[in-house]
């Protein structure tokens, strides 16, 4: 039996012609609302925060309430990679936030409740968010402002409008264990459209993340849990004739959609992730923030002794359409831009992926599938270990069917963007990868994405920009 939900979320992927908005109004709608945004981000020394501070016990910076997040120090030792033990600042942040989307069927096409969001660390300042965006301290409004626009429609879902509901990890780099509920709600009632927010459908969405900087990271993660798979050829046949896609366009729909083959079975595969779960370490320790090596705190940054990764900065933040105007908070501020990358391939007729398990410090479960080649911060820029880089960096122009910068959150990291890239490869290219490496159908990724904790944010990133149209 098919699912009906998911025959919705196909029918608004390949919906991006006579919509709501064209998707050029949108993007002019977004330059508008920067327009009318008043932005003023200033770094500041630490000792003008006035509400953070360093802990006297253990060096952390917190937030006078306790609430919102940390900076701490850890200790990390592994034995995945060729670096066994190290120190670093990392978040603390405990709390489940909600990133919710609302959607509703306009015209018989399911559209998603977007938000143009100002984040102190965009470097665009207004990117497309969810409709809801928030952490537990801000939607019990522990700033003492608004709470979100939307948040009762979340609070009090019924489970009949629930179409999509997962736990899913954030940067394992930079986070400490954290998590957030990703979550699409269907409504059935009118609801009146608040300033700063707009209909879409998804395959705008997808459109839009053709362009650099225009669809935040909470929403690209959302809308990466969406499945279609389980549709049966006969309705994706009828789908794809009302849609009018041409013979290309519908061979590519249906090789994306097809879940009848894969390299590997999903027993093989969960085999394969627990075994790498059970047989790599990760013992994280907390470390005074004061004494964490190779890492000083200075009047305004805490900043690695090489200036390598990234620095933690001081900044004072006014925007006039925020639920509170003025604050100040901690940012992480990356060195360098990175690349994070897939390889695909066709086997079988049948889009694999080539997945990388991979351990970071604040991941969940030690070890989380990530894209094949995951750099940040520049840290490619002059390696020549990293396995599958050079494929990526020397891809040709036909190979390469996904390639934009695309920001990190902006509210945690202060201009931090990756340039994300899905390079396609032929029958040429070996099907024997490396042991913590594995190739997975697209099919069998959207399975795992339904689990908690499998996917990273990396992979979910770029697992949201598959566009059906070509």
């Amino acid at each position: 039996m098919f699912n009906a939900i998911n025959i919705d979320f196909l029918k608004s992927a390949l919906t991006t012609k006579e919509c709501i908005h064209s998707l050029e109004e949108i993007v002019e709608w977004l330059k508008i609302k920067n327009l009318e945004t008043y932005v003023e981000i200033t770094e500041i020394p630490f000792n003008q925060m006035t509400d953070w501070s360093f802990d006297q016990n253990s060096g952390a910076l917190k937030h006078k309430t306790g609430k919102f997040f940390s900076i701490e120090g850890i200790q990390v030792k592994t034995n995945w990679g060729n670096v066994a033990e190290w120190q670093q600042p990392i978040i603390n942040q405990p709390e489940i936030g909600y990133l919710g989307i609302i959607t509703k069927q306009i015209n018989g096409v399911l559209y998603f409740l977007l938000q143009a969001k100002i984040e102190p660390g965009n470097l665009n300042h207004v990117q497309l968010s969810p409709t809801l965006q928030a952490t537990r301290s801000n939607y019990e409004a522990r700033h003492k402002g608004k709470k979100p626009i939307y948040l009762e429609y979340f609070q009090g879902v019924k489970q009949h409008q629930i179409l999509l509901d997962q736990l899913q990890s954030e940067q394992g780099a930079r986070f400490l264990r954290k998590r957030n509920r990703n979550i699409i709600i269907k409504i059935e009632d009118e609801i009146v459209t608040e300033t700063n927010f707009i209909w879409v459908t998804l395959g705008q969405i997808k459109e839009l993340l053709k362009r650099d900087n225009l669809v935040n990271m909470d929403t690209r993660t959302v809308i990466s849990g969406i499945s279609f798979t389980d549709i049966n050829q006969e309705v994706l046949e009828t789908i794809c004739s009302d849609k009018l896609l041409n013979y290309n366009s519908k061979n590519h729909v249906v090789s994306y959609l097809n879940n009848l083959f894969s390299l590997h079975s999903f027993d093989e595969i969960l085999n394969w992730i627990t075994r790498l779960k059970f047989y790599y370490d990760l013992e994280i320790s907390p470390v005074d923030l004061r004494k964490v090596n190779h890492w000083s705190i200075k009047e305004n940054e805490i900043i690695h002794k090489d200036n390598l990764y990234f620095k933690v900065i001081a900044t004072e933040v006014k925007i006039n359409n925020r639920e509170v105007a003025t604050w100040n908070q901690p940012l992480i501020q990356p060195v360098l831009d990175g690349i994070i990358a897939f390889i695909i391939r066709k086997i079988e007729g049948v889009y694999h992926f080539l997945i990388q398990a991979k351990v970071e410090p604040g991941n969940f479960d030690v070890v989380e599938m990530a894209p094949t080649v995951q750099c940040i911060t520049g840290s490619y820029k002059h390696s020549d270990e990293i396995p599958f880089l050079k494929n990526i960096l020397n891809a040709t122009t036909e190979q390469i069917i996904f390639d934009t910068l695309q920001s990190e959150e902006g509210g945690r990291f202060y201009h931090e963007q990756n340039r994300n890239l899905i390079i396609e490869v032929d029958y040429q290219f070996s099907l024997e990868v490396p042991e913590n490496y594995k190739w997975i159908s697209l099919g069998q990724l959207t399975l795992f994405l339904k689990f908690n904790n499998y996917l990273n944010i990396q992979s979910r990133s770029l697992i949201s920009a598959l566009n059906l149209n070509i």
